[in-house]
């Protein structure tokens, strides 16, 4: 998805006063966007996994491995608003461990992976794009590459924040748009001999 693409899809998600459940939906899509999350591990965050004082959390990536994902503003934010009307009565103890779930269902239980697809569908409806070229592993990607084109992230960095074991995996999100190609011929100092 493209830098405006993703702008559209946070602002459709962010301003529908007609969705009770707009500040879940709201952190969903600004985790995935800006975090790299995988669905596994978005469905898996505990509340106590979150330190808000130092700006991070913990996810459990793939293989078990426990990795920390640094927030920024728009996670806190966009997280801190959500817990301010989270259900608080009627969670469930149940094997899910429900009951320290971020992300709750409208049953009061940890949200399903299907429920977080239903979710990122009916927002990229909202905002006007193509879901079937889009879904939660197309946003992990978004934010990947975005954080590559826009913010030169270290590709060894975004290999971290991504939980990839190989460079190569990474590789995949440093893609480079004809623009940029171009931009990088004009910025040759023989180009104006």
């Amino acid at each position: 998805m493209s830098l405006d693409d993703s702008k559209k899809l946070l602002s459709v998600t962010e301003n529908d006063d007609n969705d009770e459940n707009k500040e879940r939906d709201y952190a969903i899509i600004t985790l995935f966007l800006n975090c790299g999350l995988r669905l596994s591990e978005l469905i898996g965050i505990n509340i106590q996994d979150i330190d808000f004082n130092e700006y991070k959390m913990n996810v459990i990536g793939k293989g078990n491995k426990e990795r920390t994902i640094y927030l920024n503003k728009a996670c806190i934010n966009a997280i801190n608003n959500y817990l301010l009307v989270r259900p608080k009565e009627g969670v469930k103890n149940d094997s899910k461990a429900s009951n320290k779930a971020l992300f709750l269902s409208k049953r009061h239980e940890r949200i399903s992976n299907r429920t977080v697809q239903y979710i990122v569908e009916k927002e990229l409806r909202k905002a006007g794009l193509d879901t079937s070229k889009y879904s939660t592993h197309k946003l992990r990607h978004t934010a990947a590459t975005l954080m590559y084109q826009y913010g030169q992230v270290d590709i060894r960095a975004l290999q971290e924040l991504l939980g990839h074991k190989s460079i190569s995996t990474t590789e995949i999100y440093t893609h480079v748009s004809n623009e940029q190609v171009r931009d990088a011929l004009e910025k040759n100092p023989l180009g104006n001999l």
